[in-house]
C-alpha cells in the first residue's frame, strides 16, 4: 500500500470515528425498512431470424430472439437512517445471466449489497461500501426508470454495476461529487493476477429541477499484472425536461485503452446517444433515439470485421401506463453497422430489425410504517 492511499483511507477511518463518537440524538432513532421489486417480461422478434434464441451479443437486456422470458427479476429490502443507510437486492433473468458471467457462484445473485455511514453532522458526506449501481451513464438495468425500453449501445457496453468504496458529498441541493475505489470495470470480484484497484469520480450539476448535467471518469484496468492495459474513460450527459410534454436526453461516452503493457499507443472507441420522450397524455408515453458507437479496435465489442464495430441506430417506443406500478411498452429499432456483422437466417448482413415487447411491474413497501 503506497503512503497517498494510506493516509486517505487513514483520514476516512478518523472521520468514522468522529462520526460515531459523536452525541448526536439521531443516532438512537429507528430506521426505515423497505422492501421493494421489480419484473420485467418481455418479447423479442429479430427479423434477421438469427439461429440460436440469444442475439446480438454486445446486448445484455431483451436479447433473446422468438422466446418469452424473464429480463430482469428484482427484490431488495433496504434500511433508511439519518446515520446510515444498506441495500440488499438479489436478481434473476436473461439479464443477470448475460452480464455477470465473469462472476463465480452466488455472486451473480447479487445486483446491490451495500452498507453505507454518514461522515459528518449535516449528513451531506457519506461513505458507502460492496457492490452498487456503477456512477457511470444515463440509464440503469431496471428499464422502467429509461425512458426507451431497450438500452443504448453505450449503456450496455459501459458498467451497471461496481463493487469497493465509494464517497460522495453534497455541498447543496445543486452539487453531488462522487469518488469511488472499486475492484475494476463492471466487476465484483477482483480479476485474479490485477493487483491495483481502479478509481473513478462524478460531479453531477443541477442548476435548475428542469436541468440535471453529468461529468463521469473511470480509471483502471481490467487485466492481469503481466498483461497490463489501462483504460481511461469518461461518460458526459445532460437530461433537460424542457417543457411538461418533452424531455431530452444527450450523452457522450468516450474511452481510451493502451494497445499493450507499457505501450504509449492507445485504442479509443466514442459513442453518442440522444433521447427525446414525448408525454402524449396521462397514461401514453412515446422516445425515440438516435445513437452511435464506433469500436473500430474492437476494445469493449470485438467483432472480427475490416471496419470494427462501427454502428448507427435508431428505435422508437410507445409506452401505456395504466397505474404507476404498470409499463407495457413496444419499441421498434434498427441498427446499420459499416460492415456486415449481423447473423442473418443463412448469412451476415448490414442490417438489423426487431421488435420489442414487454410489460413491467414495480412495488415498494415501507415494513414499519409509524
Amino acid at each position: 500500500m503506497n503512503l497517498q492511499r494510506f493516509i486517505l483511507l487513514s483520514l476516512l477511518f478518523t472521520n468514522v470515528l468522529m462520526s460515531f463518537s459523536q452525541t448526536d440524538s439521531t443516532w438512537s432513532k429507528k430506521p426505515t425498512f423497505t422492501v421493494s421489486g421489480f419484473l420485467d417480461v418481455f418479447y423479442v422478434f429479430d427479423f434477421n431470424q438469427p439461429s440460436g434464441s440469444k442475439r446480438l451479443d454486445f446486448f445484455y437486456n431483451h436479447n433473446r430472439h422468438n422466446e418469452f422470458n424473464v429480463n430482469l427479476g428484482l427484490l431488495k429490502l433496504g434500511i433508511e437512517h439519518s446515520k446510515y443507510r444498506a441495500n440488499l437486492a438479489l436478481h434473476f433473468g436473461t439479464y443477470p445471466n448475460d452480464n455477470y458471467v465473469s462472476e463465480p457462484g452466488l455472486l451473480k445473485l447479487i445486483n446491490e449489497a451495500n452498507i453505507g455511514i454518514s461522515l459528518n453532522k449535516n449528513n451531506n458526506l457519506w461513505l458507502d461500501a460492496g457492490v452498487f449501481s456503477s456512477h457511470i451513464g444515463f440509464e440503469s438495468a431496471i428499464s422502467m426508470d429509461n425512458p426507451t425500453l431497450t438500452r443504448s449501445i453505450c449503456a450496455e457496453n459501459s458498467p451497471y454495476f461496481l463493487s469497493g468504496v465509494k464517497l460522495s458529498y453534497s455541498p447543496n441541493k445543486k452539487v453531488e461529487i462522487v469518488s469511488v475505489v472499486t475492484n475494476g470495470w463492471q466487476k465484483i470480484q477482483r480479476i485474479q493476477g490485477n493487483s491495483i484497484p481502479s478509481f473513478g469520480t462524478q460531479f453531477v450539476y443541477k442548476p435548475s429541477e428542469r436541468i440535471t448535467l453529468n461529468w463521469s471518469t473511470f480509471i483502471g484496468t481490467n487485466t492481469p499484472d503481466d498483461l497490463r492495459k489501462m483504460r481511461y474513460f469518461i461518460n458526459i450527459y445532460g437530461k433537460f425536461n424542457i417543457s411538461k410534454r418533452f424531455n431530452l436526453i444527450a450523452g457522450f461516452d468516450y474511452g481510451l485503452e493502451q494497445r499493450s503493457k507499457h505501450n504509449p499507443a492507445y485504442n479509443n472507441w466514442f459513442s453518442p446517444a440522444l433521447i427525446g420522450q414525448i408525454v402524449l397524455s396521462k397514461n401514453w408515453y412515446t422516445a425515440i433515439r438516435l445513437e452511435y458507437f464506433k469500436d473500430k479496435n474492437g476494445v469493449i465489442i470485438p467483432i472480427p470485421s475490416i471496419e470494427g464495430f462501427q454502428v448507427t441506430g435508431v428505435s422508437l417506443n410507445f409506452d401505456y401506463s395504466p397505474v404507476k406500478a404498470i409499463l407495457c411498452r413496444i419499441e421498434g429499432r434498427w441498427l446499420n453497422a459499416s460492415d456486415a456483422i449481423f447473423e442473418s437466417k443463412s448469412n451476415f448482413d448490414f442490417n438489423n430489425y426487431s421488435i420489442v415487447a414487454y410489460i413491467a411491474v414495480r412495488f415498494s413497501e415501507t415494513l414499519n410504517k409509524k
